[in-house]
């Protein structure tokens, strides 16, 4: 039975013939492989590109930050630039009255401060300040997350150190450029100093506001004293305003400052840098902020800031400043002055005033140049110029005693008229026949008029500048009433030596100037303008203001157990008020009126000046053993002569009436009997009285036309 094909091809058979030799088969063709490669996974090619991309960023970065560094000045080069000079204004006993400067307060050393400060601002403002080189990724990042899911942080990206570059080197604006300095300034600071360096030019250089640059400025114009002494929550309050300093100023706005500072004690405790007790205690009581009241010690700051160049000339480091106030006279008379205009300023209509108190040598106790600074920073004490009125008569009489006078002299209270000037009393009465002492006292103008021409205006004028008033003066009959305008400090020190014995002074304000390492750059040295009054006349001239206080216009003059003296004065229209009084121990004056030299209602030397004077020097004299003024006796009162007298007035107002002959006085002061007036012509009037040329009836004509000047306006 035939095999069944299984389909395999079989080659025939021959029967005696060889097989033929049977090939290799060959293997079927291998498939061949794709050339193609498989493709890496996504996250392979993600990474190769994100390296890519990071590579070729640093590239661009460098270029960035290499051309933005080549618009700084070289590293080698790089300097903390000097801190502009302070100028600590200190009083007597070296107490800090003010700082002046561009900074507005000294520098401190890490070192003084309390450790709870600076930690205040390491809280606040940058956590990891002491674990970064400069810049901190970490910080910038956090703050970055925090902006963007709205959730506000406690810090921001740039790091004390940045802070400082660019308080440092760069300005303010908000610019890609200037971040890219700031971080490149910052790395270098971080190389060039450590850690508590950068702390310490950070606390001393940034602004807290207020026109505060420095822990030590803001701690003084926010609570009233130095860095050195701040409490954990004034700390806490002074690292908070970094933030927003014009915000957050507790002067300013006391609510925002005091939330913030509750951030910054809660970022103190979390970061371990104070305990909870002390930071319970700091959230209970609050730091608040000084009250500022005017402060009237800054008219002080500027008049020793006006005198300081011509003393030591231009400033380029911290110096301290002692000057002769003391600062609680300073705080009496500031009060006695606020207190008394507001009692009272409205009811006379009186808006201003000023106070000035001498030592005997000329050293500045006290200066108020106005009832507010914060309000107006014009120093009347020693810039405005008005008229004094009968404050200036004193030295119409001390040129009368010069001239042969004596306080018992009579000359008559009449109504009196030269070319139509007709100056009258204050009350419009007149007393006749008074003494000097009387007329002076009772500041009757009528004799202050015929006084002054007996001894002429030039005289008078010459006796004031030689006394220690400085301004211009005008030579004219007028002068006896005070028309000439003077400052209050001028005329101040213009009655010193009536309590000193007889000696001018110029006032001054600085004793003393030292670098902060104590160098000395100026000391005051004790030195007068010498004696300008003759003891005699001093005596009598304490006798006759003296009766000013007893029985004249300053009888509310209030200082019991001293003796003092005084005059009161007050200009046409009550435009003007001044009382100038003084004791062996201090000299001062009050003056008070409107800026713009509108008239007050009725308000006279009398008044509110001699108040004002009084509350201030019972606070200047209190704990003081009484001393008495330079005192003198001279002969019995002179006999009237009132026609010798009105016949010098007769010939100043243009009348042809005789004078009437009579003998020289008898009656002359020791000092006379024993001197010739000191530089005063050798011709004597017919009451035997010294008098200058021009003043002499029926003179030269030479000395005629001297006079014409002076007769100008009448």
């Amino acid at each position: 039975m035939a095999k069944e094909w299984n389909g395999e091809r079989r080659e025939p058979v021959f029967d005696g013939f060889p097989e033929p030799e049977e090939k290799p088969r060959r293997a079927p063709p291998k498939k061949r492989k794709s050339k193609r490669k498989k493709r890496p996974p996504l996250l392979s090619r993600l990474v190769y590109w994100l390296l890519m991309l990071g590579l070729w960023g640093a590239v661009g970065a460098s270029a960035v930050v290499a051309y933005y560094a080549a618009q700084l000045p070289p590293i080698d080069q790089l300097a903390i630039p000097k801190r502009p000079p302070n100028i600590a204004i200190l009083d007597d006993n070296g107490t800090l009255l003010a700082n002046r400067g561009d900074m507005g307060g000294a520098a401190v050393h890490l070192a003084e401060l309390p450790p709870y400060l600076p930690k205040a601002f390491v809280a606040i403002e940058d956590r990891r300040f002491y674990d970064h080189w400069g810049i901190d990724p970490i910080g910038i990042l956090r703050a970055l997350v925090r902006d963007a899911t709205g959730h506000g942080g406690m810090e921001g990206g740039s790091t004390l150190t940045q802070q400082l570059a660019k308080n440092l080197f760069l300005t303010q604006e908000r610019t890609v450029s200037r971040k890219i300095q700031e971080a490149i300034l910052a790395l270098w600071l971080e190389h060039k100093y450590s850690k508590d360096q950068i702390l310490e030019l950070y606390l001393n250089r940034v602004y807290f506001g207020s026109g505060a640059f420095g822990v030590e400025a803001a701690s003084q114009k926010y609570f009233g004293h130095s860095a050195r002494d701040v409490t954990l929550a004034e700390a806490a309050m002074l690292g908070g305003l970094m933030k927003a300093p014009s915000r957050y100023a507790p002067n300013h706005n006391l609510a925002a400052a005091t939330d913030r500072a509750r951030d910054v004690v809660n970022a103190m405790l979390e970061q371990g840098f104070i305990t909870k007790p002390m930071a319970e205690l700091a959230l209970a009581q609050p730091a608040k902020p000084v009250k500022l009241n005017g402060g009237t010690i800054n008219y002080v700051a500027d008049y020793v800031m006006d005198q300081l160049d011509a003393l030591v000339g231009p400033v380029d480091e911290d110096i301290s400043v002692r000057t002769t106030i003391s600062a609680p006279l300073q705080t009496a008379a500031e009060q006695a002055l606020r207190e008394a205009l507001s009692a009272k300023g409205a009811h006379y209509d009186v808006t201003q005033g000023a106070l000035v108190a001498l030592d005997p040598d000329g050293a500045l106790r006290a200066l108020v140049g106005g009832r507010d600074y914060s309000e107006s920073q014009f120093d009347r004490a020693t810039s405005a110029k008005r008229q004094p009125g009968s404050a200036f008569k004193p030295f119409v009489y001390l040129t009368a005693l010069e001239h042969g006078l004596t306080p018992d002299s009579v000359r008559n209270d009449a109504p009196i008229n030269l070319r139509g000037w007709q100056p009258e009393n204050y009350e419009h009465r007149y007393m006749g026949p008074v003494t000097l002492t009387t007329a002076l006292a009772n500041s009757l103008n009528t004799v202050a008029v015929r006084v002054g021409l007996e001894v002429g205006p030039a005289a008078v004028a010459r006796t004031a500048h030689q006394l220690g008033i400085t301004s211009n003066l005008d030579i004219n009959p007028t002068i006896a009433l005070g028309t000439s305008a003077v400052t209050p400090l001028e005329l101040t020190s213009a009655y010193v030596p009536f309590a000193n014995g007889g000696i001018a002074v110029a006032p001054y304000v600085i004793a003393r100037v030292a670098t902060a390492n104590g160098h000395v750059l100026y000391q005051h040295a004790p030195s007068t303008n010498g004696s300008v009054i003759a003891p005699d006349y001093v005596a009598m001239m304490n006798r006759m203001l003296s009766e000013t206080l007893i029985s004249g216009t300053a009888r509310r003059a209030d200082l019991p157990g001293w003796q003092a003296a005084g005059k009161t004065g007050t200009s046409q229209d009550f435009r003007d008020a001044w009382f100038i009084g003084y004791t062996s121990h201090m000299t001062c004056g009050v003056w008070l009126g409107n800026d713009d030299n509108s008239p007050t209602k009725r308000a006279s030397g009398g008044s509110l000046p001699v108040v004002i004077w009084s509350r201030f020097m019972q606070v200047a004299h209190a704990g003081l053993a009484p001393a008495p003024l330079v005192d003198g006796i001279w002969s019995e009162p002179v006999a009237p002569n009132i026609p010798v007298a009105n016949a010098i007035v007769n010939f100043f107002a243009g009348q042809s009436q005789p004078a009437a002959q009579t003998p020289p006085s008898q009656h002359w002061p020791r000092a006379a009997q024993t001197q010739s007036a000191p530089s005063r012509p050798a011709r004597r009037d017919y009451d035997g009285r010294f008098l200058p040329p021009a003043s002499i009836p029926n003179g030269s004509e030479a000395n005629r036309q001297q006079e014409k000047p002076f007769f100008g306006l009448f």
